[in-house]
């Protein structure tokens, strides 16, 4: 599928930069979900803390539903070339059937963080193409994995409510990746939470009660594994 959309942070000089680990995440889910927003927000908390990031967000051609992925590469002080397959230090996967094709670019002893939301094309709602199944996903993902523990899965049933309507899972998902991966050593949550309610004027509690959750999801961030 063609990009139809693509979009590079400027990243600031590296004698105002502080010094940071290099750090790279692979996004991929499907349009409309927001996990480019994820990848945003990130990216912009990176930038805020002077350390340099190079953020790649491509869009499919739909625009809701269609295939979506995205490359943010922390810590570099100039552009570098396409993350390779195992060489993510962190996939964050928003649907299952698109988590699938994001597997070879996980390290060995990177994380993958998994939101099992499922988004069935028309041909597998019509029978015409298989859908894999969750647990195909995940064995996958392990396989991958030096330590199955590095893989989180989210069902989407675990999502709490505000006034009775779901939180933002892209929101929760953020949180999660925060709290179980090293992402939350480079990143500290409180700068991440001030970004999260500057950028949605409207309904800051309900995104704060995703966060919060998201956070809660695994407990305290882990000890740095860089």
């Amino acid at each position: 599928m063609q990009p139809t959309h693509s979009t590079q942070y400027a990243i600031r000089s590296t004698q105002s930069t502080i010094r940071s680990p290099q750090f790279d995440i692979y996004f991929v889910g499907v349009g409309g979900q927001g996990v480019l927003t994820i990848g945003e927000i990130i990216a912009a908390t990176a930038y805020r803390l002077g350390i340099p990031v190079n953020f790649y967000p491509t869009k499919g051609m739909a625009q809701r539903g269609g295939f979506v992925k995205a490359q943010l590469r922390l810590g570099r002080a100039t552009p570098g070339p396409a993350i390779p397959e195992k060489g993510a230090d962190l996939v964050i996967a928003t649907e299952v059937s698109e988590a699938l094709k994001a597997v070879r670019y996980i390290k060995p002893n990177g994380h993958f963080v998994l939101y099992a939301h499922v988004w069935a094309p028309t041909a597998v709602m019509l029978g015409k193409a298989p859908y894999p199944r969750l647990e195909e996903v995940t064995a996958a993902a392990s396989a991958a994995l030096d330590d199955n523990s590095h893989l989180i899965v989210i069902l989407p049933e675990v999502l709490p409510e505000h006034e009775g309507v779901p939180v933002p899972d892209n929101v929760f998902t953020l949180g999660v990746a925060l709290a179980r991966t090293p992402l939350g050593t480079l990143l500290p949550p409180a700068e991440v939470e001030a970004l999260v309610r500057e950028r949605w004027k409207r309904g800051v509690e309900r995104n704060m009660v995703a966060f919060a959750a998201g956070l809660g999801f695994g407990g305290n961030a882990p000890e740095s594994r860089l």
